[in-house]
């Protein structure tokens, strides 16, 4: 796991250069602290900071093939290495370490581009072509390791695993994109490939990039969901056994380290599979963490203690509090470069397993997404079932019906009339599925310029073409499936996991968000896979005979902090503070008035549902005050 950077132009001083990358790399010392490296090359320069997990005496980077020809950074962990590396030594390739990187180069030596599909592992990575004078880069096929880039105003590209990185290097301009503003008040997040900032390009996930010569920059996508049925079970007993055998191998694989290995466990089914798989597969002495609360309404303890007692780890539970909290705001804010409501339990976990002793933690991440864990896998096929009914009624009463539901308190009703007012179908509905505030509501928080811009991109998520082409054909739970892989788990969840593990200099691995499983598992039979009767049957059964039945049974009870009762509470001040008009006065993209409503009637009501809107249009505006600062 690193952070890496480079510079890539013919036009800039390679004294310059070097200067911008060596400032990017300090801005990444989280990321790495246990080596660094910077190679001046003719027309690039890339630079890293390591987090050593594989061979950590050797690894250093950026590393060189023997010819000189490539140079390669690369931030992440390829757990087939050692399979690759039995592959091209009797090609000729020689190796002096025992780490991925040597053979990440190799492989890209031997076979350019093509070496993708064959990496089994999260990554993110650049290498410079000395021959072709060219830059390729590349990032995993569901975006767990992070690449942002800028076009640099003399031409080629500045690029890091971090935005602050990147504005770090002093070559590229920091200004707030009000379209971003937009889509984030949509999305609650900003969907690659655009990021908050005007210029600033996030490397969309399964994607790699070039630079050419001239400095002109394209990118393409890499992977591509599955067609091929072949391999599809016929029953479901031999679903089962053959999911059970893919879930092993990928446990076995990120299971692979040089440094030590834990696990959150937050006692939910997802995380609590991944625990006793692991255990199951010889882990010794455990290692296990999770997140507790004073507001047992919230807090999973029991559910998480008994994973742990039944497999015999050595578990770890911490305490948080909305004081803790509140005190540690000014951290925490500091700590992402993007806006983001979601992932202070991340920041959290990742600091009690960092302080545990572990260096690596795997994650049940990717289970909802995978069997079927969100209300959206049931809702939207039924509503995409009834919009031919709706839309054979007459306009004038769609609009009286739709003027009733947005009239209506609660979001689900305005949320209805969102999808009924802008869906036609179920790639429409699923696009629409994530977003988090009724669309008049959004663009009345908007000042005029940032509202122009949202109304010029409508309503729908930026990737509803790509997606509805990728999945022509596509059955309904797929189809669902793939949205919710590619919106909210590649640019919240996954984005997060990497900021708020990485501040802690804690490597993340997420073995259900596994290439090899989920080609497997993309093909079988929907039914196999998700029962609307049984939360996550086929994981159930799966590891039935691992996981206590108190597990496997129990209704699904999202991760989440206190926030409603904190946010009246300890972090109150903080909020109020965050809403005043002079703090609102540093984010000119957002109106006032009515910003300063969605926190009143939070605060003053009764709608603990409303909190994440409030608390993320808050991250909003102390990003937008830092970003002045």
């Amino acid at each position: 796991m690193c952070g890496i950077a480079g510079f890539v132009s013919n036009e800039v001083h390679p004294t310059v250069r070097s200067h911008a990358v060596e400032r990017m790399g300090a801005a990444m010392v989280h990321r790495g602290p246990d080596d660094a490296g910077l190679s001046e090359l003719d027309g690039a320069t890339l630079g890293m900071k390591r987090l050593a997990i594989f061979d950590p005496a050797h690894g250093h980077q950026p590393m060189r093939t023997a010819d000189g020809r490539f140079t390669l950074v690369f931030n992440g962990a390829i757990y087939n290495f050692r399979e690759l590396r039995r592959e091209l030594e009797p090609l000729g390739h020689a190796f002096r370490t025992e780490c991925d990187t040597e053979v990440l180069l190799a492989a890209f030596a031997q076979w350019r581009e093509a070496c993708l599909p064959r990496l089994r592992g999260m990554f993110a990575f650049a290498v410079w072509d000395a021959v072709e004078r060219t830059l390729f880069a590349a990032r995993d096929a569901f975006g767990i390791k992070p690449f942002y880039y800028a076009r640099h105003p003399r031409g080629g590209v500045v690029f890091a695993s971090e935005l602050r990185a990147l504005f770090a290097s002093g070559e590229i301009e920091r200004e707030i994109d009000p379209a971003a503003v937009g889509q984030f008040l949509a999305w609650f997040t900003v969907p690659a490939p655009r990021t908050m900032f005007s210029g600033v390009s996030n490397l969309p996930p399964g994607h790699c990039l070039r630079c050419d010569p001239r400095g002109r920059v394209s990118t393409s996508a890499w992977w591509h969901f599955p067609t091929d049925r072949a391999n599809r079970a016929t029953t479901y007993n031999e679903f089962v056994a053959g999911l059970r055998a893919h879930l092993e191998d990928s446990i076995r694989a990120h299971r692979l380290s040089d440094v030590p290995v834990g696990a959150f466990l937050s006692g939910g089914m997802d995380s609590s599979a991944v625990v006793g798989l692991m255990a199951r597969g010889g882990a010794a002495k455990l290692k296990t963490f999770s997140l507790v609360f004073n507001e047992q309404h919230y807090s999973e303890q029991s559910s998480a203690q008994l994973v742990a007692d039944t497999f015999g780890t050595e578990h770890h539970a911490e305490l948080i509090t909305g004081q803790r909290v509140a005190g540690d705001l000014p951290r925490i804010l500091a700590s992402f470069d993007q806006p983001t409501g979601d992932g202070i339990n991340t920041y959290y976990a990742s600091q009690t397993a960092r302080q545990g002793g572990v260096t690596v933690a795997l994650s049940g991440l990717g289970g909802d997404e995978l069997f079927g864990g969100y209300p959206s896998f049931t809702d939207l096929p039924k509503l995409n079932r009834w919009l031919p009914r709706w839309r054979l009624l007459p306009a004038s009463l769609q609009r009286a019906i739709l003027a009733w539901l947005q009239a209506r308190p609660g979001t689900r009703l305005r949320k209805l009339a969102d999808l009924l007012g802008h869906a036609r179908d179920l790639h429409e509905l699923a696009s629409l599925r994530r977003s988090v505030l009724p669309e008049p509501a959004r663009l009345n928080l908007l000042a005029p310029e940032a509202r122009r811009q949202a109304e010029r991109l409508g309503p729908h998520h930026p990737r509803l073409e790509d997606l509805a082409c990728e999945l022509a054909g596509a059955e309904s739970f797929q189809t669902v499936s793939a949205w919710e892989l590619r919106t909210y788990m590649a640019d919240v969840l996954l984005r997060d996991s990497d900021v708020f593990s990485m501040a802690h200099s804690l490597e993340l691995r997420v073995p259900l968000v596994d290439r090899v499983l989920i080609e497997w598992l993309w093909p079988q039979r929907a039914a196999f896979k998700f029962n609307p009767r049984v939360m996550k049957q086929a994981l159930a059964d799966a590891t039935r005979d691992l996981l206590p039945a108190a597990i496997r049974q129990r209704r699904k009870q999202g991760f989440t902090f206190p926030f409603p009762l904190w946010m009246r509470a300890e972090l109150r001040p903080f909020l109020e503070e965050t809403f005043s008009a002079t703090s609102l006065s540093a984010c000119p993209l957002l109106q006032a008035p009515p910003t300063q409503v969605l926190w009143t009637r939070f605060r003053d009501g009764t709608d603990n549902r409303a909190w994440s809107r409030v608390w993320t249009v808050a991250m909003l505006v102390q990003f937008c005050r830092n970003q002045r600062a």
